[in-house]
Order: C-alpha cells, then sequence, then structure tokens
C-alpha cells in the first residue's frame, strides 16, 4: 500500500502498508498535505539521508522558517507525514471469509510494492524508521493503529464459526500481523520481492494456524 503523492492527496484505500490520506479542507490542511508530498517525494528521491527542509520548502511552498518551527526538522516531518497516513478512512477488507480477507490485505501489499512507482514512497518511509527513532515511533504507532483496525476481519470469522471463541480469546492483531509479516521480510530483508505465490503461501500458512488455535491468548 503506497504512499504516494496522488493517493496521498485523494484518499486511496490501503492497508498493511502505508495507505493515502484524505486531504480535508482549510489552509492549514492544505499546508500539511503540501508538505507531506513534498517530504514523499524527498524520500523517494533521495533517501532519508539526502532528505534536507531545505528540499521541503522548495517543494511545497513552504518557507523553511514555517517548517523548523512546526515540525522542528527533517525527524518531526518525517514523523507527521506518517501521523497523517493514519487519518484516512480506510477500513479492512470484508469478503465474507477468514481466507478472503487475509487474502486481499496480503494482495494490498502486492500491489503497492509490484509497482515502482508506488513502491518508492513507501520503501523510502520504512527505511527512514532504521535510521530515526523518531520515525521509528511514529512508524510503530501508524502499523499499530492500522493492525487494530484489521481485527474486525478477526471479530467477523469467530462470528462466522471459522475460527474458535470467544472473541476475546483471540488475539487479532498476531493473527493479522502473521499475514502480512513473510511478505515485509521477502521486501525488506531479503530483498526477494513479492508474487502471487508468496502471497498465497503467507496466506495459507496464516490461516492453518489460525484454524488450529495458534492465535488463541493464554488462559
Amino acid at each position: 500500500m503506497p504512499v504516494d503523492n496522488e493517493r496521498a492527496g485523494a484518499g486511496g484505500d490501503a492497508g498493511t502498508g502505508l495507505p493515502g490520506t484524505r486531504r480535508p479542507g482549510g489552509r492549514t490542511a492544505r499546508t500539511r498535505a503540501a508538505v507531506r508530498d513534498a517530504v514523499l517525494a524527498g524520500l523517494a528521491e533521495h533517501g532519508y539521508p539526502g532528505l534536507t527542509v531545505e528540499y521541503v520548502a522548495e517543494h511545497s511552498g513552504v518557507h523553511k522558517t514555517t517548517l523548523y518551527r512546526r515540525w522542528g526538522g527533517v525527524d518531526g516531518l518525517v514523523a507527521d507525514t506518517l501521523d497523517l497516513a493514519g487519518e484516512d478512512s480506510w477500513a479492512a477488507p470484508d469478503t465474507g471469509s477468514l481466507e478472503g480477507d487475509l487474502r486481499a490485505l496480503a494482495m494490498e501489499v502486492l500491489r503497492a510494492f509490484d509497482d515502482a512507482a508506488t513502491a518508492a514512497p513507501s520503501s523510502a518511509v520504512i527505511a527512514a524508521a532504521f535510521q530515526s527513532e523518531r520515525a521509528a515511533q511514529a512508524l510503530r504507532a501508524y502499523y499499530t493503529e492500522r493492525f487494530a483496525r484489521c481485527e474486525a476481519i478477526v471479530d467477523r470469522a469467530v462470528v462466522r464459526g471459522e475460527l474458535p471463541g470467544p472473541r476475546e480469546a483471540v488475539d487479532g492483531g498476531a493473527l493479522v500481523r502473521a499475514a502480512s509479516a513473510p511478505l515485509f521480510f521477502r521486501l525488506f530483508i531479503t530483498r526477494e520481492g513479492l508474487d502471487a505465490t508468496a502471497v498465497e503461501q503467507a496466506v495459507a500458512v496464516t490461516l492453518a494456524a489460525a484454524r488450529a488455535g495458534v492465535f488463541m491468548r493464554d488462559g
């Protein structure tokens, strides 16, 4: 799920990657969105080490004095980009089955990183989290909130009888993470890239583990 300039402004759907955000009205919101777009462009073009306040000022039209005063520097700019990414209306897929929902989530990751144009901003933001503690905290908060939304998938699966209950006994966050973790491992650790086979394997393994009760909480 990309964080590219077009989707970030238009509010495209995304899930376990980094989605776009809606662009609310008002001068402050427009300024924040312009700054966000410039940060994403700069990260994609130069990476975190090459991103500067001067670059963001030039590409956003916001004076660097304002950027320093409001965001404090590059770390603050990247963190706010992630904060803004989390202010969207994305909801977890509802396909009618746990298998379908997990596949839909995994396919969002595949589609996002299969296209170089959409993959560059998301990859750059994730890379920034390895170099900036503030960016890492913002990325962790983003994913914590994103996976919390995904717990609706587990709620529905328990109601349908696809998973053992009661609902509170199932660690929904761990289940959803299990479906996406192998994909991000291939993308950012082994650098193998993704294909449909990798998606199906991740879904099948997660589904089998869920049905076997692996994600039941102790006690």
